[in-house]
């Protein structure tokens, strides 16, 4: 089974006021650490690129993923998604979606979805974290086209929480932690922070 990453990478980080996959976490970029653990993971790594596209782009130099642009991106993490699934090769069984900002996901983390839906053979294998279900999920390739019928302002999670018995979980102690206000940014920066 071939099981690709798609790193949505192309926000604007409104709340933060500036991108955050640009931020540095022990001496790398967010978005060259997501997709580090992605390659990790996948050999087929598509990295969504929109705000300060040619900044985040810099920051994937010499890694093997593909960089795929959304113009869209200022409408919503739904149209990133997109972006990303027509980008894939038509030959994977499924795809992983993540995000930049949370720390507590690792390759073993994304491993460990990929196995669980080689095993299972759910339609969405996704992160359980906070009393929640979300990203990162992963999706068999016969949702595609309900992931492609999302609007562009939604992220998966509708999906996820759309018909409870498609959904098998993995648990991801603390995947609430991410990175949205300066707050976040200067606990993400400050200099002895475990992580």
């Amino acid at each position: 089974m071939t099981v690709a990453v798609v790193v949505l990478a192309a926000g604007g980080s409104s709340r933060l006021g500036q991108p955050k996959q640009l931020l540095r976490h022990e001496g790398t970029s967010l978005v060259w650490r997501a997709a580090r653990y992605a390659l990790s993971a996948s050999p087929v790594v598509v990295v969504v690129l929109g705000a300060r596209r040619d900044d985040v782009a810099s920051e994937l130099d010499g890694l093997t993923v593909r960089c795929v642009d959304n113009p869209d991106w200022a409408l919503g993490q739904g149209s990133s998604l997109h972006a990303g699934l027509r980008a894939l090769p038509p030959d994977v069984d499924g795809a992983v979606l993540m995000l930049c900002d949370q720390l507590r996901v690792d390759a073993d983390h994304l491993r460990s979805l990929i196995s669980t839906f080689e095993r299972t053979h759910a339609p969405i294998v996704a992160s359980a974290y906070a009393g929640t279900r979300g990203v990162p999920a992963l999706f068999s390739r016969a949702l595609f086209p309900e992931l492609e019928a999302l609007p562009p302002t939604d992220g998966a999670r509708r999906l996820i929480a759309r018909d409870p018995s498609r959904v098998v979980e993995v648990p991801l102690p603390g995947g609430e932690e991410d990175v949205d206000t300066a707050e976040d940014a200067l606990r993400l920066t400050r200099p002895g922070r475990g992580g």
